[in-house]
């Protein structure tokens, strides 16, 4: 195969376009292109073979593309090169440099952008598609946005906007100059993940700017829509915060059902990265944070389409409902506060009450499978050697637990974590910490998690 270069194979070493080729799923080759037109051999062989051959750019256009030019084969069949069938389901991912996976391989937060280090295999939006068995197509620009591009001073920057150019192949003018063809291959889904960079100019008036967002936010549905009248929109922010846009994202869906009398639109907020954690080039998102936001995404599309959703790497606890129970027959007395940003439990107990099941913090709403592998996992600031039945359960049933188990604190940041099978379906199943029985001692749960990992 006869692989091409564009302008961008005159970049500096590390920002040359990036690409793959893959033989029958193993990479044989993952480089940098820095020569006009180079030739491949794929595989050789004196046996029959039916082989898939897939070439995938992997670094952003903004640094250049690479083509694919010649293809020749030694083969007696009639027709030996077929283009791949096209696959029941299509996603079109339209973002910045979270859907670019810039950084993704960067050696730390500290580290600044290479398109060496930018690998879109490992971004949620391939992983999604892989996940989905979808046909996929990507318009991601690092620095981008709606109405401003990056900005470090809060002034507004229009020369790195992704609207002016989603009808188009690329930006750079070599592209510019051609129209997609929406035609060719009509999308199911079209997910925007846009605000991260607007922030920086939004957020420093939200009461007048705000407002501007949703509109312009609006006209981009529209247009959108115009170029995909059958697909579902599903609008998404937050990985890297900057959620104070969150409800202007979706008052703009709101808007723009309101306005085109399409109903087939969602948002929803990502969830942060923990910074806690390795992080990619310049703060950016790890291979770890975008596998976790894939998970996520393919469970929205799963329900947005009505299609069954294996769950698998969710956190089905993420978006539960988060009380505290305090029995009224069993004497229990307790203050709290229940954290909406990170999902914590602060509880002092006054009066435990007559047993550990007078006063209960509970998360519920929580769907599970019938033999679905799940992860519980926590951690607790509480008194040493403290004993803490914890039960997952049917709310609608509490007769019905599917596990318990019994936390024992160490002090400060004891952790735990425990794995079971879930005996059956539910979709209001339940986690249930029974902290009460004992009187005068405070409890910080936090970091709650039930993850699906099979």
């Amino acid at each position: 195969m006869t692989i091409g270069g564009d302008w961008g194979i005159n970049n500096g070493e590390d920002y040359r376009p990036r690409y793959a080729v893959i033989v029958d799923d193993e990479i044989v080759l993952d480089e940098l292109m820095s020569v006009k037109s180079k030739d491949i051999e794929l595989f050789k062989g004196s046996s029959n073979r039916t082989a898939r051959v897939k070439i995938i750019h992997l670094s952003e256009a903004n640094n250049g593309c690479i083509g694919v030019g010649n293809i020749t084969v030694t083969s007696d069949s009639p027709m030996p090169v077929v283009p791949a069938a096209k696959k029941d389901l299509c996603i079109e991912f339209i973002g910045d440099s979270i859907t670019c996976a810039y950084g993704v391989e960067g050696a730390s937060q500290y580290e600044n952008f290479k398109t060496s280090t930018e690998n879109f295999m490992k971004s949620y939006a391939y992983l999604t598609a892989q996940k989905l068995d979808a046909d996929y197509s990507a318009v991601c620009y690092s620095g981008h946005g709606i109405i401003s591009g990056y900005t470090s001073d809060g002034t507004i920057n229009t020369d790195s906007l992704i609207p002016p150019y989603y009808e188009k192949v690329g930006k750079s003018s070599s592209y510019a100059q051609h129209e997609w063809d929406f035609s060719e291959r009509e999308n199911d889904v079209v997910v925007i993940n846009l605000g991260t960079n607007d922030s920086g100019y939004v957020s420093k008036d939200l009461e007048t700017r705000g407002p501007e967002f949703t509109k312009s936010y609006v006209d981009f549905l529209m247009q959108v829509h115009e170029k995909n009248p059958n697909a579902y929109i599903i609008c998404t922010l937050g990985t890297m915060g900057c959620t104070e846009l969150c409800p202007y994202i979706a008052d703009a869906v709101e808007q723009f059902k309101e306005q085109s009398g399409y109903d087939r639109a969602m948002s929803y907020e990502s969830a942060v990265q923990d910074a806690t954690k390795p992080l990619g080039s310049d703060w950016h998102p790890s291979a770890e944070t975008q596998q976790n936001s894939a998970y996520v995404l393919a469970d929205k599309i799963c329900q947005a389409l009505g299609m069954e959703s294996d769950q698998i790497g969710l956190d089905v606890a993420f978006e539960a409902d988060y009380s505290l129970y305090i029995d009224p027959d069993k004497g229990g007395n307790a203050a709290e506060y229940i954290s909406d940003y990170d999902r914590s439990f602060w509880i002092n107990m006054v009066a435990g009450g007559t047993g550990d099941d007078a006063i209960e913090a509970r998360i519920s709403n929580i769907g599970i499978k019938k033999d679905g592998v799940y992860t519980l996992s926590f951690e607790c600031n509480t008194v040493s050697g403290e004993e803490i039945p914890v039960l997952i359960r049917s709310s609608s049933d509490p007769s019905k637990v599917y596990f318990e188990d019994v936390f024992i604190g160490t002090g400060e940041k004891s952790a735990f974590s425990a794995e079971f099978v879930s005996p059956a379906d539910d979709s209001s199943a339940e986690i249930v910490f029974c902290v009460g029985g004992k009187d005068s001692y405070n409890v910080t749960l936090y970091s709650i998690k039930m993850i699906k990992t099979g």
